[in-house]
């Protein structure tokens, strides 16, 4: 079922989103429908706990690896 949704905006926005959806073979309508299916939560992820949370992603730019880990476990237990 599809339901109409009136929007107030700026006119000069208006005009660049028209212009945009034409470039793009659009409508306004499927633009914004596009834009909200975005906006969906994603029931896949699972909430961590704050201090996980604050960790993640420290290591990306890391040059560590598996074999770093193993080199150090070597040297820890030898």
């Amino acid at each position: 079922m599809q339901t109409k949704l009136t929007l107030r905006l700026e006119d000069s926005l208006i005009e660049q989103a028209k212009l945009y959806a034409k470039e793009h073979g659009l409508s306004l309508s499927q633009m914004v429908a596009d834009y909200f299916s975005l906006l969906k939560p994603n029931t896949e992820k699972i909430a961590l706990p704050p201090i996980t949370r604050s960790l993640t992603g420290l290591l990306e730019s890391s040059t560590l690896d598996e074999n770093s880990f193993r080199d150090h476990l070597e040297e820890r237990h030898s």
